[in-house]
């Protein structure tokens, strides 16, 4: 097959974190036997290295008038991820059209057999009108909060309400953007199937090593039980409600660590809060490389993804990075974390926004390091089982035919 992927978040550079789990899937159904033609807007910090060697071959369409303009994607259109910024209003429309114009390119000179867009806005739109316009069946997948911000504008909501009419397949990370785009969308229930965007089980290993040397380069002492949270400094990610819960566990022979990675616009509010509380012994640490992340999962007891339904979220790659290596993960019961921690088994899962029981589960993990050993192991057999690409792609290329199927019958 040849398959068409549309997004507007790429790794730009050797150690981007945007769009990596879109990079990673498309790399592996390339290893699976499809060709595979990626769509994406320019961007500025595209390094020449990286276009030059891209496998999948990469597609990049210009909409403004100068490398500086072009401004939208790549982690930078949302405040917050609650709210559009106002530059996204200006450059929308040209980026709209010349992304149609770039489907509509690539695929006819390709011959596509499918597309499939990442987030409903602005690629969902942008391959629905190049899916209607050239007979070709199209997916559209929900990664994070695009269908809850289409939602909240009229002219966006029957852009995203024409994507799900024209998908064959519709995917979600979490049953609360399955729910978003059914009730507020149009979506048709029966097209969708739960994915998950997963993990290379290869890249992402068990490695002691790699963690202890870590914890001697921050100074952390080896008998530190270190709490790991990653990923944007956003309201949805619900990291005020983990600093809340470090601040009720008690001193223990343990002494515990907190190591916060990634950046966004409320990276200086929420260290406001932690020295609020009094916490110590807090790492802040920004952004990681992508290619550098794996020696920090490693160095962690436990990784804590404490999401809020601000606005609703999908399922955070983070969890499955951190299951990867090997660790334990505790989750609030919202944000897909259920789709792969089972409570008791390999983390704990507990109500949003409780932090009370988050420093409950917290303290069990950190007074029980046979426990957290065990769940780990378990974390890492549902990577190797159900949870890494290999299996992922899999499931995607089986709806693949049989869109291209129907279509063919059609």
């Amino acid at each position: 097959m040849k398959i068409g992927v549309l997004t507007h978040n790429y790794p730009r550079f050797t150690g981007d974190f945007s769009g990596v789990f879109v990079q990673q899937l498309c790399e592996e159904l390339a290893r699976q036997g499809e060709e595979v033609h990626v769509i994406a807007p320019y961007d500025a910090a595209y390094a020449p290295e990286i276009l030059a060697r891209a496998r999948p071959r990469l597609h990049l369409y210009r909409y403004a008038w100068s490398d500086a303009a072009h401004q939208l994607g790549y982690m930078r259109t949302m405040q917050a991820d609650i709210r559009m910024k106002a530059n996204t209003y200006l450059l929308s429309p040209t980026m709209f059209l010349a992304g149609i114009r770039a489907a509509l390119r690539v695929a006819r000179a390709q011959k596509l057999d499918v597309l499939h867009a990442h987030w409903v806005l602005p690629n969902g739109f942008i391959a629905a009108v190049a899916s209607r316009r050239l007979h070709i069946p199209l997916a559209v997948s929900i990664p994070g909060s695009d269908a809850l911000v289409a939602a909240q504008n009229p002219l966006f909501r029957k852009m995203a309400r024409f994507a799900f009419a024209q998908a064959g397949l519709i995917t979600a990370n979490s049953r609360e953007l399955r729910q978003v785009a059914v009730a507020h969308l149009g979506a048709d229930p029966a097209r969708f199937d739960l994915i998950i965007y997963g993990v290379d089980p290869d890249k992402l290993r068990p490695d002691e090593n790699a963690g202890r040397a870590l914890r001697a380069r921050l100074g952390i002492p080896d008998d530190a039980f270190i709490i790991l949270a990653v990923g944007r400094m956003v309201y949805k990610k619900g990291f005020d409600v983990l600093l809340r819960a470090l601040a009720l566990l008690p001193d223990g022979p343990r002494p515990v660590h907190g190591v916060f990675i990634g950046d966004g616009d409320l990276w200086e509010t929420w260290q406001a809060l932690g020295r609020e509380l009094g916490l110590q012994r807090m790492h802040w640490v920004g952004r990681v490389p992508n290619d550098e992340m794996a020696a920090w999962y490693n160095m962690a007891d436990v990784l804590v993804m404490p999401s809020v339904t601000r606005p609703v979220d999908g399922l955070n790659v983070c969890v499955l990075d951190a299951m990867a290596c090997g660790k334990p993960v505790i989750g609030s019961d919202c944000a897909g974390n259920d789709l792969v921690i089972e409570d008791g088994v390999n983390g704990f899962i507990f109500p949003e926004g409780e932090h009370e029981a988050l420093a409950q589960a917290l303290a069990r993990l950190r007074e029980s390091p046979e426990l957290a050993r065990r769940m780990g192991a378990a974390s890492r057999r549902k990577i190797d089982e159900a949870y890494g690409w290999p299996h992922l792609a899999r499931r995607y290329r089986a709806h693949f035919r049989r869109l291209v199927q129907e279509r063919a019958g059609a």
